[in-house]
């Protein structure tokens, strides 16, 4: 008899509120990578949104060639795995199979091909790296099987509205292969996505100008009061005069040479 876990959460006093995932993400069943299972990854390279988010994993993916020191500054500062964009329409070649390997010398959980990638430039990179290739699927028309036998450890459906279909006709043709898709917009479109199959989902966050409005409301609704702000100054006021105190004995004694 399945039973409800009790799962306990522990939160801090400035950073309980953070960017939650929809839960419907944990009804898949995830990808397990090198003993670690992700079911949810945040598409966005916004390094706010990554340290105060519950993704399990980052989709560092945007609209520009990729580089080197943008993936390093994500990977250095993010508490999550990271999977890597390296190009595959605009950048490709040589320059794909360089990018691959940096990100892996970063720390990269996996590398990101998009959609109009060959399968010959998906063969060498998968000969440069050992860690995952995610390759990119927008169409049905897809060849599946080439993009797979090339190379490709995880397909990644960015179909739009005909996602779900996608997803279904992968797992209809390979029953093992693991799937990440976008959810949609909507509960019942993610509940349906993994329905049909996906193992694990992204999810776009809102923008930082739609979360600002949200807590703007918030503090407009309720807004702080003076002794809100006297409750605070006094306690700030002892700790500079501490502090004071300290920089003034400290400094009475130049010859003092050893470490504290």
């Amino acid at each position: 008899m399945q039973t409800n876990k009790n799962i306990p959460k522990v939160t801090s006093r400035l950073r309980h509120n953070i960017l939650c995932l929809p839960s419907e993400i944990r009804e898949a069943s995830g990808i397990v990578i090198n003993g670690r299972r992700i079911k949810s990854l945040i598409f966005t390279t916004d390094i706010a949104v990554i340290r105060n988010c519950d993704a399990d994993a980052v989709f560092a993916v945007y609209p520009f060639t990729p580089q080197q020191t943008i993936s390093e500054a994500i990977i250095k500062h993010c508490s999550r795995p990271v999977f890597c964009g390296i190009g595959g329409g605009t950048t490709h070649g040589v320059r794909t199979i360089t990018l691959a390997k940096d990100a892996e010398s970063q720390g990269a959980m996996g590398v990101v091909m998009n959609a109009p990638t060959s399968n010959l430039n998906l063969q060498l990179v998968s000969r440069a790296i050992d860690i995952p290739i995610v390759v990119t699927v927008i169409s049905e028309d897809t060849d599946f099987a080439a993009r797979i036998e090339s190379g490709a450890s995880i397909l990644n459906v960015a179909g739009g509205h005909k996602t779900i279909g996608i997803v279904r006709n992968i797992r209809r043709q390979f029953p093992d292969i693991p799937i990440i898709a976008t959810g949609g917009p909507t509960t019942e479109s993610i509940h349906q996505t993994i329905q049909a199959g996906a193992n694990a989902i992204t999810f776009t966050p809102p923008s930082l100008q739609e979360m600002f409005r949200q807590v703007m409301e918030q503090y407009r609704e309720e807004p702080f009061t003076n002794n809100d702000l006297a409750e605070l100054v006094p306690a700030q006021q002892k700790l500079l005069r501490f502090l004071k105190a300290y920089i003034d004995l400290d400094t009475e004694k130049p010859n003092d040479t050893c470490i504290r």
